[in-house]
């Protein structure tokens, strides 16, 4: 089953300092439809102004990553990180028995935009943590790269939720393929360019709600960003 959710469909906030778009429903924006899919519960595309951020704010229970497509993103928590967060960084934060922190772009002259993904975790309660790692370009280049995974292999950061996440850059001939248990979800979400998966066309912003399949194939791409999120049911 391939469902496509087209990027002008999702949900969207205008607070000024802020734009976002909400894959899922999310403060308030309200889908019964698109509460979450599997264990994927939040990807908003975020615009941060210049200048502006998220003030002290709480967690619990959540793994959170961050994925930043342009601009920096600075994180400050109550673990002790102060971070900056650059293009091509991939950060995991483990909110478990709790955690309070802040995002801010300090930049004068440039807006931040990332990607921020909440997946519901399988271990609850555990100590706070906090992960950093850098994906250079050319490991995502034709390939989709483990980023994110209950291991935390092959460079992955690492999450307590049966989950795994992929990124690649896709353009011209290149493509690639994973095999996916049908008894599991997946999720496709294309940050930018354009691409097919599993046949499907997408364009910047959309995504594809994929359930029962056994492959995940992708190809042509043109200046393509892509994520793709293997999930438990």
């Amino acid at each position: 089953m391939l469902v496509l959710r087209k990027s002008a469909d999702r949900g969207y906030a205008d607070h000024g300092w802020l734009k976002s778009f909400h894959s899922f429903s999310f403060a308030g924006y309200h889908d019964p439809k698109f509460m979450g899919w599997g264990n994927l519960r939040v990807i908003n595309e975020d615009r941060v102004a210049a200048g502006m951020g998220f003030g002290k704010h709480g967690h619990r229970n959540m793994e959170i990553i961050s994925y930043v497509l342009s601009g920096e993103l600075a994180h400050e928590d109550s673990m002790g990180n102060i971070k900056g967060i650059p293009p091509g960084d991939v950060q995991r934060m483990s909110a478990g028995t709790g955690v309070v922190h802040s995002e801010f772009n300090h930049a004068k002259d440039q807006t931040t935009h990332f990607l921020q993904i909440w997946i519901e975790p399988n271990q609850f309660d555990i100590e706070p943590g906090y992960e950093q790692k850098t994906i250079p370009a050319i490991e995502k280049d034709g390939v989709l790269r483990l980023v994110a995974s209950p291991e935390g292999n092959d460079g992955a950061v690492k999450i307590h939720a049966d989950a795994k996440v992929y990124a690649g850059l896709f353009n011209g001939p290149q493509s690639a393929t994973l095999q996916l248990d049908p008894k599991r979800k997946a999720y496709a979400h294309l940050i930018r360019g354009s691409l097919n998966v599993n046949g499907q066309p997408l364009s910047e912003g959309d995504a594809l709600l994929i359930d029962g399949e056994t492959q995940l194939k992708i190809d042509g791409g043109k200046d393509a960003e892509v994520l793709i999120f293997d999930l438990s049911h």
